[in-house]
């Protein structure tokens, strides 16, 4: 059985906010790049971001840009192209940043861009309709042992992708074969949610902030999440842990600007992102998508992502997506 998966350990509770900044961190303006479609992950975290950063008065102006194809490396290789053009510009990504960089998606990595900031953690959340016949995850693994061909996972990015990392982690600490998961790739989340409910696919692996309005609204039902603990937003859905799987995985959430960005511009960045955290509007924003707060700042997000690298790195290997 694969051994305990805690890619972020150190990520959540590692970085703890200093008391708020001695003075405001103004900016007239910040353009979100987004390199997924509408519904999805890094949708709602740029957009949840942008709404606390206007309510609370640290910004004028806000836009965004969705840009999905290439697994993300399509606004990737945006961004590095119109570089001089994108003064107010932040990316964002997370996670699958590292993973698409080491299975060859596109050529980049993060090292080609200026990494700004982490800001939130996300769980995974392997979700199913409302009226599911699935009301348990052994439920799920039943039939997965009985053939595995009846049990099809969507996920908002392609195979190999972080979605589908964390299903097959999931199928693996039940001592089942990974390989054999039926996974169908989705471009974006909220395709990948409309696959779930038309009945194309009986599970979604997904974030759990993707998932937890929904959840709320009795439109589908969160069978697990990949927390270490239950979580105080969400606190009726089981973890795998506590089911006897040891999956436990949180999705780092954060922001990087074009390359060539000077430190001072960076740091700019750095420090209206970390003024957000003292805002009640972000607090009404992370409780509404059960994200946990993780500030990883500018300085130090560069050495986060190499290490991330190598974590992440050797369990894709260990599951079989890398050789």
């Amino acid at each position: 059985m694969l051994a305990k998966i805690k890619l972020v350990k150190t990520l959540i509770g590692a970085a703890v906010l200093a008391a708020g900044l001695s003075g405001t961190v103004h900016a007239e303006e910040v353009h979100f790049l987004i390199p997924g479609g509408a519904g999805g992950g890094w949708d709602g975290t740029a957009r949840g971001t942008g709404e606390a950063l206007m309510k609370s008065g640290i910004i004028d102006k806000v836009s965004y840009q969705n840009m999905s194809g290439g697994g993300g490396g399509k606004a990737i290789a945006h961004l590095i192209e119109t570089a001089k053009t994108q003064e107010h510009t932040l990316m964002v990504n997370s996670t699958p940043i590292v993973v698409r960089s080491l299975t060859g998606v596109f050529p980049q990595s993060f090292r080609d861009l200026t990494p700004i900031a982490a800001t939130i953690a996300d769980y995974g959340a392997l979700i199913v309709r409302a009226d599911s016949k699935y009301t348990h995850w052994d439920q799920v693994i039943a039939d997965f042992k009985d053939n595995p061909n009846k049990v099809k996972v969507a996920g908002g990015s392609a195979r190999g992708s972080l979605d589908h990392l964390v299903a097959a982690a999931a199928i693996k600490n039940e001592g089942l074969d990974p390989l054999r998961l039926r996974y169908v790739a989705y471009d974006a989340g909220g395709k990948a949610m409309a696959g779930l409910l038309s009945g194309e696919t009986a599970l979604l692996s997904t974030g759990l902030g993707e998932a937890l309005e929904m959840a709320k609204n009795d439109q589908i039902r969160i069978l697990a999440i990949t927390a270490e603990k239950r979580v105080k937003d969400a606190p009726e859905v089981p973890t795998l842990k506590e089911m006897g799987n040891d999956t436990v995985f949180a999705n780092w959430r954060g922001f990087f600007a074009a390359p060539g960005t000077s430190k001072a511009q960076a740091e700019k960045f750095s420090d209206m992102l970390k003024e957000m955290y003292t805002t009640p509007e972000w607090e009404t924003v992370c409780s509404r998508n059960g994200w946990v707060n993780n500030f990883v700042p500018y300085g130090q997000f560069f050495g986060f992502l190499e290490q991330q690298e190598k974590t992440v790195g050797s369990l894709m290997k260990e599951l079989g997506f890398l050789k």
